[in-house]
């Protein structure tokens, strides 16, 4: 019983969405989703490959650096020589400090990436060659990278859990990158 003097409000029906409605707005984020996604996995690609691209670069450019301080070595064997630990690093032929961590660990982006050099003599190393190849976990990129002596970044097409090019005649036989 309601207490004297107050009168029984109409009940209004629930304000909502229905089933309907709902179905409705979460298809179309579905919708959206379905484009946005594909795009956004291009941009990541393309993101690991000029990162890749630009690794090469830098290790080409401390391979350089490394055969001007160290003539007696020539080139750097592996990127182990081009860099050296990410606190108080000493400069030394076998720990460069040219390049970071980061980049010395062989991965980076999702690429493996990889440093080698060459004598053709038996003295010093008179040749190298920087690599970079999309690594096996994930879809990372489809080029691979590399850079020879000459200074020339090179691509190819490739596949995911490509091997980098080890040599030099590997990475010469590869397109020059635009």
């Amino acid at each position: 019983m309601l207490p004297l003097g107050t009168r029984r409000m109409p009940r209004r029906n629930a304000e909502g969405f229905s089933l309907v409605e709902l179905l409705i707005v979460v298809a179309i984020i579905l919708i959206i989703a379905a484009i946005a996604i594909p795009n956004l996995l291009r941009a990541k690609i393309a993101a690991d490959e000029a990162s890749a691209a630009s690794s090469v670069r830098r290790i080409g450019t401390a391979e350089i650096a490394y055969n001007a301080t160290y003539p007696t070595v020539g080139y750097a064997s592996t990127l182990a020589e081009l860099g050296g630990p990410a606190t108080g690093c000493t400069p030394t032929s076998s720990s460069a400090c040219i390049l970071d961590s980061v980049l010395t660990t062989g991965t980076k982006s999702g690429y493996q990436v990889l440093a080698a050099a060459f004598s053709a003599s038996g003295g010093p190393n008179d040749s190298f060659v920087a690599s970079s190849a999309p690594s096996a976990f994930n879809v990372t990129g489809v080029r691979n990278f590399c850079m020879v002596t000459d200074g020339v970044l090179r691509q190819q097409q490739g596949t995911s859990g490509g091997v980098p090019a080890p040599d030099v005649m590997t990475c010469m036989n590869y397109a020059t990158a635009q």
